[in-house]
């Protein structure tokens, strides 16, 4: 127990330490639990720069990452910290695991790149909304902004049954927030939310 605090505590400083190097600063707490989104999207760097920013805050997150990265070099190492890698076109193992890790009762943080891509796409993925529902827990906002280099976390809700209102909060929360590469950045918007209008 008291090696695997000291090696938080060592983690903790060095994630704090190589933020302050690169010249960004961080804003808001680290969430305990729950369902993280993480945007904008735009560059590998973002999945670097949450878990820098976890790891400040004492947090050992999981992190969904496409199943490719998994058969690349950096895989077991994307592995050791938190990366949970997922078959895109079938995605329904991993997401009943998930919910029924977060019903547990243990601490549970997942991060999730809404977008789901680098690239500039029409809609986010709803995996992020839909498991917060059926497990129950609170979606909090994490964003990385390049213009003013900061990273950190807005405000924390749990989802309804209106999705339209649940992501006007959403909009409104990361209409100043532009990623690394603002030109790659998706406006927060789900499919579901056309399905409601009509």
């Amino acid at each position: 127990m008291t090696v695997r605090r000291n090696g938080m505590t060592v983690r903790k400083a060095f994630a704090r330490g190589l933020i302050r190097l690169g010249g960004w600063h961080t804003v808001g707490e680290v969430p305990r639990s729950g369902i993280l989104v993480g945007a904008p999207h735009t560059s590998y760097w973002d999945w670097v720069a949450m878990l820098l920013l976890m790891w400040s805050g004492g947090v050992p997150p999981r992190v969904l990452i496409k199943e490719e990265m998994g058969h690349t070099p950096l895989g077991p190492l994307l592995r050791a910290n938190g990366a949970i890698f997922v078959d895109r076109q079938n995605p329904a193992g991993v997401v009943r695991d998930l919910i029924a890790d977060a019903r547990s009762g243990e601490p549970f943080l997942l991060i999730l790149a809404a977008e789901g891509t680098r690239k500039e796409v029409d809609y986010w993925k709803s995996g992020f909304y839909r498991i917060a529902k059926l497990a129950g827990l609170p979606i909090s906002m994490g964003f990385i902004d390049g213009p003013t280099r900061t990273i950190g976390f807005g405000p924390t809700f749990m989802p309804t049954d209106d999705v339209v209102a649940d992501m006007d909060l959403v909009r409104a929360f990361y209409a100043d927030k532009f990623g690394v590469h603002p030109e790659k950045r998706t406006e927060p918007r789900l499919r579901e939310e056309d399905a409601a209008a009509r």
